[in-house]
């Protein structure tokens, strides 16, 4: 009996270490798919970056036309205000020199008005 119970413990040992070798195999296998897993993952991720990528360049590509013309028509916008505000300076330079020179030069001299009033009070 003594050879049965050491038979059986022997069994129950091999199916322990036959259990221990599936657990380990079912982690490296885990692990295994983990790492595959992640390298599909980044596989997809870097085909949508190139994918987004490519319409975005696409998308600026046929609205850069656009923002081209409209900085030019700014542009021309900008030029014609500028020669437009150049010309009225030019056509009234002279006209504003005239008047600050007659306001300089041309001088009326007479009494303050509050000296008018102390004048005028003492007279009384």
């Amino acid at each position: 009996m003594a050879a049965q119970h050491s038979q059986g413990i022997q069994t129950l040992l091999e199916a322990e270490k036959e259990a221990a070798k599936i657990v380990q195999q079912a982690r490296q296998y885990r692990v295994q798919r983990l790492k595959d897993a992640r390298s599909e993952a980044s596989k997809e991720i870097d085909e949508y970056r190139h994918a987004k990528e490519s319409e975005f360049k696409g998308f600026e590509a046929s609205y850069a036309g656009n923002t081209t013309s409209a900085q030019a028509a700014v542009d021309r916008e900008t030029e014609a205000k500028l020669q437009a505000a150049t010309d009225t300076f030019e056509a009234n330079k002279d006209i504003v020199i005239k008047k600050l020179l007659d306001r300089v030069v041309l001088i009326k001299p007479e009494l303050h008005r509050n000296l008018k009033k102390l004048g005028g009070s003492e007279a009384q």
